[in-house]
């Protein structure tokens, strides 16, 4: 067994918070933390995950109406323990070049793609994660057969958790956070 490298050694006793990310310039490039614990992007992505958060973040950005911006794998500071990367984030925030970050309140929705190595993370831990910090909507984008199956959940703003909103296959409408009308299979098309 290897040592590790120093970067990947908490800088504190109680471990990493989510500044420490934008401290780490030999980390991988999709690095997160989740209940202050790093987790490291180190397996290939797949053609059809990137085909379709290429294409899905092209189809949010035509139909996005001013005010609202489509960001690719944009960490979320959902709190001092906690930075996830979705796959796609629609924010309200302003563009500033220089920001690493979103804020939870400046975020109206989150895509995650599944891929193998995080299903668990997407399915279960990131929208509870989400819903907890008041992320509106959230879409949880499974593959079937090749095609694109989209999950769409809402928040219930009482109990911050995420109510089923549809699952959609060949085509996404909703009216939510605006008009949205997308062919789910022209994604991979």
């Amino acid at each position: 067994m290897t040592a590790l490298p120093d970067w990947m050694r908490p800088p504190r006793e109680e471990g990493w918070l989510a500044d420490d990310l934008d401290h780490l310039p030999e980390a991988p490039r999709h690095t997160e933390l989740i209940d202050g614990v790093l987790i490291l992007m180190m397996s290939p992505q797949r053609w059809w995950h990137g085909e379709i958060v290429d294409s899905l973040k092209s189809a949010l950005k035509e139909v996005a109406p001013s005010g609202f911006r489509v960001g690719r794998e944009m960490t979320v500071r959902l709190d001092e323990r906690n930075r996830p990367e979705p796959d796609l984030v629609v924010t309200t925030a302003p563009f500033v070049p220089d920001v690493t970050w979103f804020a939870p309140e400046d975020v109206q929705l989150v895509v995650e793609v599944v891929s193998p190595e995080s299903a668990h993370r997407d399915r279960a831990v990131k929208p509870r994660k989400y819903a907890e910090a008041g992320i509106p909507h959230y879409w949880c984008v499974e593959e079937e057969n090749g095609a694109p199956v989209v999950h769409v959940f809402e928040l219930e703003k009482e109990c911050r958790q995420y109510a089923p909103a549809g699952i959609f296959r060949e085509q996404l409408k909703r009216p939510v956070p605006f008009e949205i009308a997308i062919d789910l299979d022209a994604l991979v098309g």
